[in-house]
């Protein structure tokens, strides 16, 4: 008997949406390994030139002008791609998707991003037979994932899934599964030998993540305030992901050089760096902060993009699992609360209660396990 096949489309405009879709193929396959999954970004795949050439035009534009890209995030928050938008995605996408679909013959297709959900659900009204799943990626529901050609909606919290209903969405089409995550993410991994393995010290430790989409870009008094104050009572961990520019900049910065700072490029440690670390400072893209929320460390925002990132920001906080990053006070309120060990554990404590309640990192992989089945 042939394996099922589930296909599984993104798109590269801020990692979280392609994260998502490979955290999710592998959850599948670790609780299933019968089920095969290919996970694609449409545009990088479809066109290696032009794809990339978008999306790096796109990063530019979130670190340089993020008033625009929230202008254009409210601006259309309601509405589904307009007829244009998708007349020009079924130019560009329609015969080649349809191809690739053909050639795979998948059982199942889940689009982590609006634009390969919409040509999808293009293909659906023109005759194609496959369920379509969405996974929003974030803790707000933009008005260009919704298609009446969805079968199922993958949402992150009950609030998101009455935003679906508001907009004609039927209740039934909709369950809350929480963003998946890496399984890398479903276990806690023991704290000090995990600072060992990093040759990191028994001390309190921060973890600052962002650096890909601007965080640690340009100078910046907070993170220099940070590193000058604290750097002899509490580690720090900058991970800058793949932009060069900003580890040499950081590299470059006296205040970011002390045997207590480590400067990190790419890594696939992530899961193990939040578990050896007390506090966690990043920008809130949906899946750090579902990242963050999976280990139960307290978090720290800093200057979310209008729009989405808004929205994440709003839901963590009002939550409880986090705060912004605002000013030098807040840096000196949580950079004192975890050099205080028995105030940092029962606080972990209670985020993880917290986040049991909330979100199970396994259930989107289950979810989809069942509604195939």
């Amino acid at each position: 008997m042939r394996k099922k096949r589930v296909l599984l489309l993104s798109e590269g405009f801020g990692s979280g949406h392609t994260q998502a879709a490979y955290a999710l193929a592998v959850g599948i396959r670790q609780l299933n390994p019968d089920i095969q999954t290919r996970v694609i970004e449409l545009g990088k795949f479809l066109n290696p030139v032009l794809g990339p050439w978008i999306v790096s035009a796109y990063r530019k534009t979130v670190s340089k002008q993020p008033r625009l890209v929230g202008m254009m995030y409210r601006t259309n928050y309601k509405r589904s791609l307009n007829r244009f938008t998708q007349l020009a995605l079924h130019r560009i996408f329609y015969t080649q998707t349809s191809q690739v679909i053909t050639q795979l013959k998948p059982d199942l297709i889940i689009c982590t991003h609006p634009v390969p959900n919409a040509v999808v659900a293009r293909l659906k009204r023109l005759g194609l037979n496959v369920p379509l799943y969405t996974v929003i990626t974030d803790y707000d529901a933009h008005g260009t994932w919704t298609n009446t050609e969805v079968n199922k909606y993958l949402v992150s919290t009950p609030v998101v899934k009455r935003k679906l209903i508001e907009r004609g969405i039927a209740a039934t089409r909709i369950e809350v599964t929480g963003i998946p995550v890496h399984p890398d993410f479903w276990k806690t991994h023991d704290k000090q030998e995990t600072q060992r393995q990093f040759s990191l010290k028994p001390m309190p430790t921060v973890l600052v993540m962002g650096g890909g989409w601007g965080l640690l870009n340009d100078d910046n008094d907070l993170f220099e305030y940070m590193t000058e104050t604290y750097r002899e009572q509490v580690q720090m961990i900058f991970c800058v992901g793949s932009n060069e520019k900003a580890k040499e900049n950081l590299e470059a910065n006296p205040s970011f050089r002390h045997p207590n700072i480590r400067i990190l490029g790419f890594t696939r440690e992530v899961s193990k760096l939040m578990d050896a670390s007390d506090l966690l400072i990043t920008k809130p893209g949906g899946m750090t902060c579902t990242e963050g929320l999976s280990k139960g460390i307290p978090m720290l925002f800093y200057e979310p993009i209008p729009g989405q990132e808004e929205e994440n920001c709003e839901y963590f906080v009002q939550s409880g699992f986090g705060e912004m990053l605002a000013d030098e006070a807040s840096i000196d309120k949580w950079f004192t609360l975890i050099q205080e060990p028995y105030t940092t554990v029962q606080y972990r404590r209670t985020l993880m209660t917290m986040r049991n309640q909330q979100y199970n990192p396994e259930q989107c992989s289950r979810a989809v396990l069942q509604m195939m089945q």
